[in-house]
């Protein structure tokens, strides 16, 4: 099969996002994530426009990545000096990256209006600039910025542009819709003049942005006109109305369109993935998101579900499986059983049919009450533990108290004090900290700490809050995540509750309950 490329820009162009900021670590977690999956292209933004930048770059250059190739981003050059003399095109082409992705103009309006060059100076800058990559070793992919406004406006032009890139060594050359109004005929018709007019001299890529609700259709428009690389985002992530969600298009790809993207293993980790990202993100997922949303093969009692019941074909258009999503028959309560022993068996847990019905149920009624479990494993092997009757519980709370206080002019001081059982033996400690759950987790530490020293070593890196019911303001249940690591393995837990320091306790009780199970092969890693 003819193979297409996807190139993700999360961290680069889906930071444009309302709302959305992620941390050094965090960027790294999405580097793995989509490596893993099987991107072939992770943009990783612009080498030192900031610090955040230049830790990340810093950091990535000593990651081992599976596939994926790391493209630092950056412009063409400045119109009053040479290629060789920008000091922008200079940190891109010494950054650790083989692969260097240049934006330049391809329509008049911005010629005019914003880089006030000339059509000659224009493609000069172009040029220029893709051919000193290249001759410094880096994979020059150009990005056609405006390319279909452009077109529409003055096709000739655009075009010299996009072949002034392709003449001068870029790789790829994408087109970019960058105000996301233009049409998927429209798309493919620019596109394929394009494919006609470079004669393989580059490849053509995509890059569609959501503002008329047409990114996915034309990202595919694209392909079949002749494109073979696609930009976008995981879940469309990006400024206005965002980028192309590549969560859609890869399925697409391969599955309708029949093209050779990922191995079928990659593609079945889609869905965890899509809500994996979500969660780091601090994004709540669409459930009626296309192939990952929980609703995505949702069916209600009544003619779908006994179709569904008959042939799976007669209301679902493929089988979920293929992209690690599974069907939900709403009204029954047999529906997950396969896959609670599946991930079961995983923790190297059995599960009867009582424990499995009962797992099913509980795991309803908790994401009912708004849990969530796609970044929480931890929690979820604890509820299968529970159900399976082999969850070994850490201490008994006899009870725990947070007092905070605040003086005018002075510093804000929280002290917390814990009574627990642990082993038969009662503990009472008392532990300041900078916030009430880094006080409970110290007085909690100290604790268990003599009955199970190894658990002092159990850091939490990461702590999210997020509003389940905003209409409810300062009384809404919350959901608190938490991530926390041993130094070799990673896991998540949860913890919802109208009270977040009720919520926070609960997931760092889990957090710690998680790494004290017995379990042959350890921790799983993240």
């Amino acid at each position: 099969m003819e193979q297409v490329k996807l190139y993700d820009t999360t961290l680069r162009d889906g930071m444009g996002g309302q709302g959305m900021s992620l941390s050094v670590g965090e960027k790294l977690k999405v580097v793995k994530a989509l490596d893993k999956l099987g991107i072939q292209f992770i943009e990783a933004g612009f080498p030192s426009s900031n610090p955040k930048e230049a830790e990340l770059f810093e950091l990535l250059s000593n990651l081992e990545l599976r596939q994926a190739t790391i493209v630092a981003f950056g412009m063409t050059r400045r119109r009053d000096r040479k290629a060789e003399d920008d000091e922008a095109l200079a940190v891109l082409v010494t950054s650790f990256a083989p692969a260097v992705c240049l934006v330049g103009k391809s329509w008049r309006l911005h010629l005019e209006k914003v880089t006030r060059v000339s059509d000659e100076e224009n493609l000069a800058m172009i040029a220029d600039s893709i051919g000193f990559c290249r001759e410094e070793g880096k994979r020059p992919v150009f990005d056609a910025e405006h390319f279909f406004d452009g077109y529409r406006d003055d096709a000739a032009y655009a075009l010299e542009c996009v072949r002034a890139a392709a003449e001068a060594g870029a790789e790829n050359v994408t087109l970019w819709a960058t105000n996301g109004g233009s049409l998927p005929g429209f798309v493919a018709e620019a596109t394929a003049a394009v494919v006609a007019d470079l004669g393989g001299v580059a490849e053509i890529g995509i890059h569609t942005h959501n503002d008329a609700e047409c990114a996915v259709a034309n990202s595919l428009a694209a392909v079949g006109a002749g494109a073979r690389l696609v930009q976008g985002c995981i879940n469309g992530y990006g400024e206005r109305c965002g980028n192309a969600n590549l969560a859609s298009i890869l399925p697409a790809l391969q599955l309708k369109m029949g093209f050779a993207v990922v191995s079928e293993e990659q593609l079945a980790s889609l869905t965890p993935t899509s809500h994996y990202l979500d969660d780091l993100c601090n994004m709540t997922p669409n459930p009626d998101r296309a192939y990952v949303g929980r609703n995505a093969f949702a069916h209600k009692a009544g003619m779908h579900a006994a179709g569904v019941a008959a042939d799976a074909s007669t209301f679902e258009h493929f089988d979920p499986a293929r992209v690690g999503n599974e069907r939900d028959i709403l009204a029954s309560e047999l529906s997950g059983k396969a896959t609670i022993r599946s991930q079961a068996e995983r923790a190297g847990l059995q599960l009867d049919e009582s424990a499995a019905t009962g797992a099913v149920e509980r795991l309803k009624e908790r994401e009912h009450r708004g849990y969530h479990y796609e970044a929480a494993q931890a929690s979820f092997e604890l509820l299968l533990r529970r159900e399976a009757g082999v969850y070994e519980p850490l201490f008994e709370l006899e009870s725990f108290r947070v007092t905070t206080e605040k003086r005018e002019g002075g510093a804000v001081e929280t002290e917390a004090t814990i009574k627990v059982v642990v082993d038969g033996e009662r503990y009472v400690e008392v532990a300041e900290g900078n916030g009430p759950v880094n006080a409970l987790d110290t007085a909690l530490r100290a604790a268990i700490g003599a009955r199970h020293p190894h658990l002092r070593e159990i850091e939490l890196t990461n702590y999210k809050v997020r509003i389940l019911d905003e209409a409810h303001g300062t009384g809404a249940v919350t959901r608190v995540l938490l991530d926390s690591t041993d130094g070799e393995h990673e896991w998540g837990t949860i913890g919802v509750s109208e009270n977040i320091i009720e919520a926070s306790w609960e997931a760092l009780v889990d957090s710690l309950a998680y790494a004290f199970q017995p379990r042959g092969a350890g921790a799983p890693a993240e």
